[in-house]
């Protein structure tokens, strides 16, 4: 971890596939939480929740005006890590307007992003707002 760096643990998940979903970031600097936040998709898939926990923190930064700071995104999603990161190709239709969001909203930050996987035990907080947010709806 660099410092100054901000890192940002995405998820999306649904009860269900497709079923009842939502997403969620929370963002971190210096071992600091600094935002949450999180959103009730309605029915969809569950890669379809994970790319708008992307979007929803690319969205957060964005607006924030918070750039030439890198910015460490983890995301329990191999999948999507490997999308963004160009190791795989995105196949399916729906996830590919998502995909295309997403490098869109990337390209304010140049080369401060970077996109890892991580396994579901070091998203714990992502995913427990997830589930807070579907308890809700």
């Amino acid at each position: 971890m660099q410092q100054g760096q901000i890192i940002i643990h995405t998820d999306g998940g649904s009860r269900g596939n497709p079923g009842p979903a939502a997403c969620a970031f929370v963002a971190e600097k210096d071992g600091k939480e600094i935002f949450r936040s999180s959103k009730y998709l309605g029915n969809t898939t569950n890669n379809f929740a994970e790319y708008n926990g992307v979007i929803l923190a690319l969205k957060w930064l964005s607006e924030n005006e918070i750039k030439n700071t890198p910015v460490l995104f983890c995301l329990d999603s191999e999948l999507v890590v490997k999308q963004i990161n160009a190791i795989y190709k995105v196949k399916d239709e729906s996830l590919r307007n998502l995909f295309f969001e997403v490098l869109s909203l990337t390209k304010k930050f140049g080369n401060d992003l970077v996109f890892k996987h991580v396994p579901r035990g070091k998203n714990k907080t992502a995913d427990l707002l997830v589930n807070i947010e579907l308890d809700k709806n």
